[in-house]
Order: structure tokens, then C-alpha cells, then sequence
């Protein structure tokens, strides 16, 4: 539990789940650019809002959760069988 909770925080705290990132410093924007967290926030905050657009656009939004989950899971199908043994 302390592992998830070591990965989800700093993924939450620099995604634009909590402000804008039209208000963040420059260097935290290019985090937050980088986490695949804001592209999810921005698509289900646009599906959610009536009346707001996507920030980044649904098109980007969906080929970065797509894109972040296939390395992913291929990642993790690759180490798997070796931490299995």
C-alpha cells in the first residue's frame, strides 16, 4: 500500500487534478504535460462539466491514456515472469 501511495501522490499533486496548468510554474507544466494523469483529469472533466472543452483536446487525450497504457502493460507482462521466480 505504500508503494501505490508512493507512485499515485506525486502523480496527483503534479496533474492539473487540483488547478490549472495555466497557473503553474513553468518547470511543474512540463511535468504535468509529461503525466499521463492530466490527459485523463482534462478527458473526464470535459465529459463531466457541461460546457467545458478539453484543454488539450480528446483526440491527444486518448492517444496519451492509450500510449501510457500499452508501455504499461507490456512492461509489466515483461517483468512479471521474472519476479514471479
Amino acid at each position: 500500500m505504500g508503494v501505490g501511495q508512493v507512485l499515485t501522490m506525486p502523480l496527483f499533486f503534479a496533474s492539473n487534478a487540483i488547478y490549472p496548468t495555466d497557473i503553474m510554474p513553468a518547470w511543474l507544466k512540463i511535468v504535468a504535460h509529461l503525466n499521463p494523469l492530466s490527459y485523463v483529469v482534462d478527458a473526464l472533466r470535459t465529459f463531466m462539466l457541461s460546457g467545458t472543452t478539453s484543454t488539450f483536446g480528446l483526440d491527444h487525450d486518448y492517444a496519451v491514456i492509450l500510449l501510457s497504457t500499452t508501455v504499461l502493460v507490456v512492461t509489466g507482462a515483461r517483468l512479471y515472469p521474472r519476479l514471479a521466480s
